[in-house]
């Protein structure tokens, strides 16, 4: 069990980052917001996470305990792997993921590439009760502070129109990103609105029955 690891980075690459320990170098699959500030000959230490399988050995690490504890958490869910785990916490931060779990916001989950509808309510019912007090508390202030109510209606609208492709046959890794793409860019609460942006975009293309979850 490779519980944690201090070394010198000799490279990185898109959420990777290769340390050179004691003459031997690992390479640990990172968040891509921590691999990003990290440069060559930098000394730097991160709790790990060792997964053994049949086909791979993969070491994911994190600065802090709190992230790897809640990577855990998220590997716990049944339908989570240590990749959809790791995308979720790319996509949000610690307490937005205390803040969608006390709340039930499902939709949170969903907008993660490679989540789908089903396993994002698992990881609301899987997390219920497992996630601090404090980190819950603080979570839901910054949400609020950062977005605000109107923040909220726009993430509300998106997840509600990839719902509805979704329900139209369309592939879940084909409209998530699309229609967050598109939210983000035009900001609308406007459902009806989002919904013809987002089959233009699509246009002549035929939906695939599943949601590719």
């Amino acid at each position: 069990m490779i519980a944690s690891l201090r070394g010198i980075v000799l490279s990185t690459n898109a959420g990777t980052v290769v340390l050179e320990v004691g003459g031997v170098g690992y390479s640990v699959s990172t968040l891509p917001s921590e691999s990003s500030r990290y440069a060559a000959g930098q000394e730097v230490f991160l709790h790990t996470s060792f997964i053994v399988r049949e086909d791979a050995h993969l070491l994911f690490g994190f600065e802090t305990e709190e992230a790897l504890a809640t990577f855990d958490l998220l590997r716990s869910v049944s339908g989570v792997g240590p990749k959809s785990a790791q995308a979720v916490l790319s996509s949000m931060s610690l307490s937005d993921i205390a803040s969608a779990v006390i709340t039930e916001n499902d939709a949170a989950f969903r907008r993660v590439t490679g989540i789908g509808p089903k396993t994002a309510k698992l990881i609301i019912v899987s997390l219920a009760g497992k996630l601090t007090k404090p980190a819950a508390t603080e979570s839901i202030n910054s949400v609020d502070a950062a977005n605000g109510s109107a923040g909220r209606a726009v993430a509300e609208a998106t997840a509600a129109v990839i719902e509805a492709l979704l329900g139209l046959g369309y592939q879940e890794r084909t409209v998530a990103p699309l229609v967050n793409e598109i939210s983000n860019g035009i900001q609308t609460t406007n459902r009806n609105e989002l919904l013809r942006a987002a089959l233009a975009r699509l246009g002549t293309s035929k939906p695939v029955i599943g949601s590719g979850e």
